[in-house]
């Protein structure tokens, strides 16, 4: 890891953590004086301290896109791009590489917000930067720096696609069934999603097929993010840590209904498109391999909004929701949110000393607990 992008990348997040430290101090003080709390609660603290390791791993993810299929400048770290994958994403949309530079320093603004809010009220920050060891890719454009996250073995969960579209399922209230996936064989195996060395630039169909991949993991990470912010704020006791977590939480919806619409443009051509035994397909044409009451309406590539489910219980009508987003840490909470990343291979090659870290952090925000009276 070069001294260059260290500087680089602790100046982009001290900057932003002594503007956001002056901020939400301000703010903090403001609002406990408006409705007299005392603070957030230790719960509070372990949800925040959860939330910026998941923005870390984030951040570090997003970088790794940004970095080769992006837009590299002064607001995100590093790269200088590879011109035969951006090509590629651009097919799904002209602007991929705006989106993705703008995804990336959300994310690394998440990160620096929370933690500099933790610093702000005397709590523990979270740095998982001594877990960045994994490799880069060697394609031309990537930065030779370590990693927290792999993105060239990974096995995307595309189901989000019909939980999203399903006007009779809800995983809150049918938290066994399975949703059907949309490309089924990129939940099989493991498939790069950034180019791992300039041979993966060729032929088309191969760079292309990696490409696609990114829009469908683009789509499942922020979907995730999308369900945990609203998840999490039910526990929440504190109304400044409430007000950050329902202030954060609808720019990952925004970013999932972004990437849900490029996906979209990945799996309506004819011929499918097909790369080895990875095939994405044309998700406009029937048949398709679901079961009912799944059919065509529910793989249609330009529906993007979520359609209305069954939602508390099934005696009321159906409402468009986020889905899912429940109380239950059986059903979804910190802990399955881990656990979700580290079955998409976003993980391979981290330590257990790593897991263990994350996994407390999970855990100790799934204990937190919404309280009525408030601690001292």
């Amino acid at each position: 890891m070069t001294d260059e992008h260290h500087a680089d990348r602790r100046s982009f997040l001290k900057t932003g953590a002594i503007a956001g430290t002056a901020l939400v101090a301000g703010a903090s003080d403001a609002f406990a004086e408006e409705d007299g709390s005392h603070g957030p609660t230790k719960g509070d603290i372990a949800i925040l301290r959860f939330l910026s390791a998941v923005e870390q791993i984030e951040s570090d993810l997003w970088q790794q896109y940004n970095e080769l299929g992006g837009i590299q400048d002064s607001e995100v770290p590093g790269g200088s791009g590879s011109g035969a994958y951006t090509a590629a994403l651009k097919n799904l949309d002209g602007d991929m590489d705006q989106y993705i530079h703008d995804n990336t320093e959300d994310e690394f603004s998440h990160h620096a917000f929370i933690n500099a809010y933790l610093e702000s009220i005397d709590a523990p920050q979270v740095d998982l930067s001594k877990f960045a060891t994994l490799p880069s890719s060697k394609a031309t454009g990537a930065n030779q720096i370590g990693r927290l996250t792999n993105l060239m073995q990974l096995t995307v969960d595309t189901s989000w696609w019909t939980r999203y579209r399903s006007r009779d399922k809800n995983p809150d209230l049918d938290p066994s069934f399975v949703f059907p996936q949309a490309v089924p064989t990129l939940n099989t195996g493991q498939h790069p999603a950034i180019p791992r060395a300039d041979n993966d630039l060729s032929p088309k169909d191969h760079i292309q097929a990696i490409a696609n991949t990114a829009a469908f993991h683009f789509a499942s990470i922020e979907q995730g993010g999308s369900s945990l912010y609203p998840t999490l704020a039910l526990k929440v006791t504190d109304p400044v840590v409430l007000r950050i977590l329902l202030s954060i939480g609808p720019t990952e919806t925004s970013h999932f209904q972004t990437w849900h619409d490029k996906a979209g443009n990945a799996v309506n051509t004819s011929p499918p498109l097909t790369d080895g035994t990875l095939v994405f397909p044309n998700l406009n044409v029937p048949p398709f391999p679901a079961p009912p009451p799944f059919g065509m309406e529910d793989f249609q590539t330009n529906l993007i909004m979520p359609e209305p489910c069954p939602f508390l219980n099934r005696k009321f009508p159906p409402v468009s929701i986020i889905r899912p987003v429940s109380i239950s840490t059986k059903i979804f909470g910190a802990q399955q949110a881990v656990a979700g990343l580290k079955a998409s291979g976003l993980f391979i090659g981290q330590s257990a000393e790593f897991f263990t870290k994350v996994g407390k952090l999970a855990e100790e925000a799934d204990e937190a607990t919404r309280k009525c009276h408030r601690e001292d």
